[in-house]
């Protein structure tokens, strides 16, 4: 499973997107937002409210385990 870099969420293989820069390190993003925030509007992920910052982020919360 693959970690974003910018929410740092599990997520599954076939979603997200992997990008390879040239000096060959691999950001992996969940989601379009993810990609768009880090990349071109330069966000430090540290400062935006929505991302969950919980300590313990591979658990799901009890909302993800009712809708799988």
């Amino acid at each position: 499973m693959p970690r974003c870099s910018f929410c740092k969420k599990n997520y599954e293989f076939p979603r997200g997107l992997s990008l390879i820069l040239n000096d060959g390190n691999i950001l992996y993003f969940c989601s379009s937002k993810c990609k768009k925030n880090q990349l071109k509007l330069k966000r430090d992920n540290k400062k935006v409210n929505w991302i969950r910052k919980d300590k313990s982020l591979d658990v799901p919360l009890e909302e993800d385990r009712k809708r799988a």
